[in-house]
């Protein structure tokens, strides 16, 4: 990749490129710098150091996952918009592990509003089953948590047996489904 044109989104756009190729244990900023066709210290016109840079990753995910999300969900509502996201949520995982990988689950709120926007199209999602404040981040969490485990184990080649992954996962939105009607 030439130097001319680099730029904070372009330094993200290396580092991702190395997350999906090599996984995020690979991203340094000597890997970036090279993969960008520069010399290390001329990240840092882009990026304060290493942490900032994972930040940034962190954000590109987040914003990508939510697009996937929010794409998949629009138009829908209740138990197809929920079966969307859950579907989304996994695809977006299995099409990025390593970029997905990288991105930090921890709570931050220099990521505050990315994050709210994520959980936002969520919550409007799961809005349809009437649930009071604290039931609706719990269901909340509960889908995001089962999309997330489900597709890192697929991600990561976690199921060995021979049975078809699309019907268990058709089987996990259902009982996600089925839970929230009884909620």
């Amino acid at each position: 990749m030439p130097r001319v044109g680099l730029s904070p989104d372009g330094v993200v756009d290396a580092a991702i490129a190395i997350v999906d190729a090599e996984g995020p244990a690979a991203l340094t900023l000597s890997a970036v710098a090279a993969q960008a066709g520069v010399q290390t210290p001329s990240l840092y016109k882009h990026v304060r150091n290493l942490a900032e840079l994972r930040q940034l990753v962190t954000l590109r995910v987040i914003e990508e996952l939510t697009g996937r999300l929010g794409e998949a969900a629009l138009g829908r509502s209740g138990d197809d918009a929920v079966r969307a996201i859950m579907r989304a949520y996994r695809s977006y995982v299995v099409d990025h592990p390593g970029r997905y990988a990288a991105m930090d689950q921890a709570p931050d709120p220099r990521l505050e509003a990315a994050a709210g926007r994520l959980l936002g199209i969520i919550l409007a999602a799961l809005r349809a089953y009437e649930l009071d404040d604290d039931a609706l981040i719990h269901a909340a969490r509960a889908l995001r948590s089962t999309s997330h485990g489900f597709a890192i184990l697929e991600a990561s080649g976690g199921f060995g047996l021979p049975q078809d992954l699309e019907t268990s996962y058709e089987l996990l939105i259902q009982m996600v489904i089925g839970g929230l009607h009884r909620t």
